[in-house]
């Protein structure tokens, strides 16, 4: 069994987190907070209709609003309460309880690869440090050929942005675009926010020819 993610010992610790976190974003939705940043820039990296795997999606903000705008989403997440929250609040994709050091999508009967997985809310920080490499080397796996997944997560919280492009590269992703936000600014030194836009090693570079 993989070790346990930093999120799994939050929920071990306090029971209702998982609800207060849902409840969050419930009234954060309710009050027209604008929610869908990180899904507009996952829309604009793909076709229409395209599959896009929204790898821990909490209670499903951000597939949801890629399923809106037409594409095919798969929702995976550990917690059973923030996938039964995605299930009742936004129907229509496929929401699955799943650890993502364990991700095998073909086993549950989804054998299409992804245009695009998106893997927003910092949830690269709350992996324990001993599978966030097999986590990357399963959405390499996970990506059809030309696919691109964007990873995005804040400074500060345990997993150092060179350090994640070390183990992306080791897992057979590598960089195309650095950002620092969603919201397409360019990353830099000092920034304190890093959206990665990475591509199976070898397609990138192909890419741009």
């Amino acid at each position: 069994m993989p070790e346990p993610s930093g999120w799994q010992r939050i929920t071990e610790t306090n029971p209702e987190h998982s609800r207060w976190y849902v409840q969050r974003f419930r009234t954060m939705a309710a009050s027209g907070a604008d929610l869908a940043g990180e899904a507009r820039l996952v829309d604009a990296m793909v076709p229409r209709g395209a599959r896009i795997l929204d790898a821990g999606c909490g209670p499903g903000r951000v597939g949801s609003a890629l399923a809106a705008a037409g594409h095919e989403v798969v929702g995976v997440d550990v917690d059973p309460v923030l996938i039964a929250a995605a299930e009742e609040d936004h129907p229509g994709p496929t929401w699955l309880v799943g650890d993502l050091a364990e991700l095998d999508l073909p086993a549950r009967g989804i054998s299409e690869g992804f245009d695009a997985i998106v893997c927003a809310g910092n949830v690269m920080t709350f992996l324990a440090p001993s599978t966030r490499r097999e986590v990357l080397r399963r959405f390499a796996v996970h990506l059809r050929a030309g696919g691109r997944a964007a990873i995005g997560f804040g400074a500060g919280r345990g997993y150092d942005f060179e350090e994640f492009l070390v183990d992306a590269g080791a897992a057979g992703l590598e960089p195309g675009v650095l950002l620092s936000a969603w919201d397409v600014r360019p990353f830099g030194h000092g920034s304190d926010f890093l959206v990665a836009l990475l591509g199976r090693a070898g397609e990138t570079a192909a890419a741009h020819r």
